[in-house]
């Protein structure tokens, strides 16, 4: 029997793997234990109260934060695909992942991942139309527009990312040990035994569509908006223009930069420590950050959130009152 169709019938009958997590650091898993349940919490709180919000207040009900609610939903469901595992993993004794849902994993975290850079770019491109033509502003984006460049992200993020990882699947081969906190593509490059040079190219190719081609956008916007707000007569004008893509700028920054490290390399400058570090950044951290640096300090969102308790307490009140 040759040893490629001994690799694919073992990988077939793979039930579980391996999902080594911080176990090389024993003393460290109960504190991180607590430190990253109370980072998905504030994920969990942060992303849902933004979401909540953009609903129930109109104020809030305009093109940026109906791109801020795919965000939010992004940020939720990519972290509960992959928290949950990685605190259960730290508590037990035999760290383990069925190999249907390191799948899963691997499927959500590139889905989730190609559609954040996406919608971080049509943030950036919405920030530029609302600086560089105010007064054509909500024509340009309507709610027709915003709907299909929406819908555009996620079809975009599946057929480019999803699919092609899909049909270049090849079976892994053991030890089945992950080295990692949760399964995701450049991991399981890293356990296929054959050549893995078409599942780099395709890798480097998505993310040179989902990733690249967003931040050359993204560049591209705040240049314009640059020039536009240089040009601007007043500084409390300038002052206002920055201090609303200061956090979409912060965001992109940690997002990206970490992403770019972790898809756009060979598989020879495979690092584990590092890389478990970079991905609690981009899968674990940033999207807790994202409703604090991007929304919970902007002075819409904190009148929502005054608007939403003042109704609250005025219709509590009616409910106790004889």
């Amino acid at each position: 029997m040759s040893a490629t169709k001994m690799t694919q019938e073992n990988s077939s009958t793979i039930t579980e793997l391996v999902l080594v997590g911080f176990s090389n650091h024993p003393q460290a898993e109960i504190p991180l234990f607590f430190l990253f349940s109370l980072i998905y919490l504030v994920n969990l709180f942060g992303n849902t109260v933004i979401f909540i919000l953009v609903v129930i207040d109109s104020c809030l009900q305009t093109p940026m934060y109906f791109f801020l609610c795919h965000l939010a939903f992004l940020n939720i469901f990519y972290t509960t695909a992959v928290v949950p595992k990685m605190l259960f993993n730290l508590l037990a004794s035999k760290k383990v992942i069925s190999y249907e849902f390191c799948l899963a994993q691997t499927y959500i975290s590139l889905l989730m991942g190609a559609a954040e850079c996406i919608i971080l770019a049509i943030m950036a491109l919405d920030r530029y139309v609302a600086i560089c033509y105010p007064l054509r502003y909500l024509i340009i984006m309507n709610w027709s527009v915003c709907m299909q460049l929406a819908g555009g992200a996620w079809a975009i993020s599946f057929f480019a990312s999803v699919v092609p990882l899909y049909f270049t699947t090849v079976p892994i081969c053991g030890p089945y040990i992950i080295d990692h906190i949760f399964c995701e593509v450049p991991v399981f490059l890293n356990m296929i035994c054959d050549d893995t040079s078409l599942q780099e190219t395709v890798m480097v190719i998505g993310a040179s569509g989902t990733l690249l081609l967003p931040f050359l956008l993204i560049v591209l916007s705040y240049l314009h908006i640059l020039v536009a707000v240089m040009r601007m007569h007043t500084a409390e004008g300038r002052k206002k223009a920055f201090s609303t893509c200061s956090s979409h700028l912060t965001v992109v920054t940690i997002y990206y930069g970490t992403g770019m490290f972790m898809y756009m390399r060979p598989k020879s400058l495979y690092s584990a420590e590092g890389d478990k570090l970079i991905s609690l950044f981009y899968a674990v951290i940033n999207p807790a950050l994202n409703p604090l640096i991007y929304s919970l300090r902007n002075k819409e969102v904190q009148g929502a959130v005054r608007r939403t308790l003042e109704r609250w307490k005025a219709f509590h009140r009616q409910t106790i009152l004889p």
